[in-house]
């Protein structure tokens, strides 16, 4: 297996036990691939969701550029709730994890087909 898909196995993984979600393996991968090299970046593969700065970068770069969303608060819930499904106490939130919750979320999944 490559690396990717050992990290595309580890987000499968937090999606089911984490957040208790039985992940699309299709579009999760999509997703993964989506995020591209960030992935294999130690810091740059995860959101802070305690970060005010981290969360307006998944807004304006995940929700408003890449899956074409209109600013609005109903996007900031959005990713609150989706910090609160992966569980504050988890300090590493994979970002493809997130972006992938995000997508399924506004149901937004065409953007990956």
């Amino acid at each position: 297996m490559s690396k990717r898909d050992d990290l595309i196995a580890k987000y499968a993984d937090d999606l089911k036990n984490k957040c208790g979600v039985k992940a699309d393996m299709d579009l999760l991968t999509k997703v993964t691939i989506g995020c591209g090299p960030s992935i294999y970046n130690r810091d740059a593969s995860t959101v802070s969701g305690s970060d005010p700065k981290e969360c307006a970068t998944v807004k304006n770069n995940f929700l408003i550029k890449k899956l074409g969303l209109a600013d609005s608060a109903s996007l900031d819930d959005a990713i609150q709730s989706v910090l609160n499904t992966y569980g504050k106490s988890n300090p590493s939130k994979y970002r493809a994890v997130v972006y992938y919750m995000l997508t399924k979320h506004f149901k937004k999944e065409s953007v990956y087909s």
